[in-house]
């Protein structure tokens, strides 16, 4: 399979879960190694757990060197406290994350991608972008163009 392929899958995992995940969006993670599926996730109902969070549990150590495909930039911060979700695809070791769309909500908005290309993780982004931007529509409208 190819990159188009397992954005694909992600692209299938987050639209499996649109319209449940509020106030989080709705987004899918697949973390492969060698070729093959070894995670998968999608956000919980309610918007927790996160994609990431899922698909590296699946993977468990697999994950080191393996390729991140997900549909929306990993978050920077959690409002939890916990450790976001680009902190943990770096601390699980994988060596490159393809984004389809960048997250405009401030705890990601870019930081999520400076974090993972600070540890030197190779990042591509805009892969699919237009079919991740219909998964959550209303979420990037609501943090791209803020009410009055």
């Amino acid at each position: 399979m190819n990159d188009a392929a397992h954005m694909a899958r992600a692209l299938a995992l987050a639209r499996a879960v649109a319209g449940k995940t509020a106030p989080n969006p709705a987004v899918g993670c697949v973390i492969v190694q060698n070729g093959a599926s070894i995670g998968e996730g999608a956000t919980g109902e309610g918007g927790r757990p996160h994609a990431e969070e899922v698909a590296l549990a699946a993977a468990g150590e697999a994950a080191r060197g393996a390729v991140a495909y997900v549909t929306l930039e990993p978050c920077a911060l959690r409002s939890t406290g916990a450790a976001s979700c680009a902190q943990r695809l770096r601390d699980a070791g994988v060596a490159r994350v393809v984004i389809a769309a960048r997250d405009p909500h401030p705890n990601a908005a870019g930081a999520g991608i400076n974090l993972l290309a600070a540890a030197g993780i190779d990042v591509d982004v805009g892969l699919m972008e237009p079919e991740a931007h219909a998964v959550n529509a209303d979420f990037i409208a609501q943090w791209t163009f803020p009410p009055p």
